[in-house]
């Protein structure tokens, strides 16, 4: 039937939210609102990577329904160098003697457990239906934000990525939430309650945005793969263990930060890249659970050839991210030192071998990004 072009036959209206021709203005709205909810609720069952994945999850489900919601990319960029800043802050002095201190098990365990990683990865992108470099990437076990924002650079979708990564918080976070629960004695300590708001040392956090814009803008100006993020995060070390900075970020900024990152990654969502990713959700939770596992046979190798008491492997060897595995044992008795050293020591490596093995694969697998 000939449609009437003055009067043009409405579509028919999908069932379910849609935000299709909507003001921007209300997209931006339905993107805070569900934002909200979403770290409300993540938050109320203490993930650590709430602030992230709530944002991220808002935008995937505005971008799916239509919504025109869009973040400017210079604020994508100074948000990576925040948390550049924020990684290299957890990064102290005494992680590098405790290196040098535990330097060749440390090395062994952060070896065995980027081997199994990258393992897995290819298995992903040979039989999984995964580009090769999006496999490495969202298989690997640095932190999460770190190596979602790197992916982008070395050819792989990040979205995906992104998909990958916070699946394996969520997992691995409520795992050794729960070993932590069953080993640790009641009574034990609580994680300190986050102030939001605290005083400002204004001179050090004048110095860490300074850090963290320039940073930014030089990985960018001398196109660095991911230099927004490594930059800071290089200077940050550099300086604060100089004694020359002392990085000040408070809880809002980086909350902020997070959310801007968040909604960057879910806004880039589609409705097939979307399908796409719950139709691997299987086979990407199944490899998940295999790191899981295969990272505590090496926590039970460190307490049977080395002495570590089981909680302090169990999470040295967690393949979460070092953030989160922070907050864990922070409620918990461990060495928190060691467990500190192996996972900023698994972070840099991964960062070093990270695009090289992802090259690799790629050139060695046929499986194609699906958009």
């Amino acid at each position: 039937m000939e449609q009437n072009e003055a009067a043009p036959v409405p579509a028919p209206r999908k069932a379910g939210l849609s935000l299709g021709g909507r003001a921007p203005a209300l997209h931006w709205g339905a993107l805070l609102g569900l934002s909200a909810m979403f770290v409300l609720g993540l938050e109320a069952l203490r993930l650590p990577a709430a602030l992230l994945i709530g944002p991220m999850v808002a935008g995937v489900a505005v971008a799916i329904s239509g919504g025109d919601a869009r973040m400017p990319r210079g604020a994508f960029f100074l948000a990576q160098g925040l948390i550049g800043c924020m990684i290299g802050r957890s990064v102290p002095p005494s992680i590098l003697t405790e290196i040098a201190k535990n330097w060749p098990l440390l090395l062994a365990a952060v070896i065995s457990v980027v081997i199994a990683s990258n393992a897995l990865g290819w298995a992903l992108a040979r039989w999984g239906g995964l580009p090769g470099a999006t496999a490495v990437w969202g298989s690997s076990p640095g932190a999460a934000s770190a190596m979602t924002i790197m992916s982008a650079s070395y050819g792989a979708d990040i979205r995906l990525v992104a998909f990958m990564q916070y699946t394996r918080v969520v997992m691995v976070v409520i795992a050794a939430s729960l070993v932590t629960r069953i080993w640790t004695a009641p009574g034990g300590r609580t994680a300190a309650e986050v102030v939001w708001f605290p005083a400002v040392d204004w001179p050090a956090f004048a110095a860490t945005l300074a850090i963290a814009f320039v940073g930014a803008g030089l990985g960018r100006l001398l196109r660095i793969p991911a230099g927004s993020l490594l930059v800071p995060f290089a200077l940050s070390v550099a300086l604060q263990g100089a004694g020359a900075v002392a990085i000040e970020l408070p809880e809002w900024l980086l909350a902020t930060a997070y959310a801007v990152v968040g909604w960057s990654i879910g806004l880039r969502f589609t409705r097939p890249i979307f399908l796409h990713a719950a139709r691997s959700l299987p086979r990407i939770a199944a490899s998940i659970l295999a790191l899981i596992a295969i990272c505590g046979g090496f926590a039970a190798a460190l307490v049977f050839f080395a002495g570590v008491d089981p909680l302090t492997a169990y999470l040295a060897t967690s393949p979460g991210g070092a953030d989160s595995v922070a907050i864990i044992a922070a409620s918990s008795h461990v060495d928190a030192p060691f467990v500190m050293a192996l996972q900023t020591a698994r972070l840099v490596v991964v960062i070093i071998t990270g695009p090289p093995i992802a090259r690799f694969i790629s050139r060695r697998t046929t499986s194609t990004p699906q958009d």
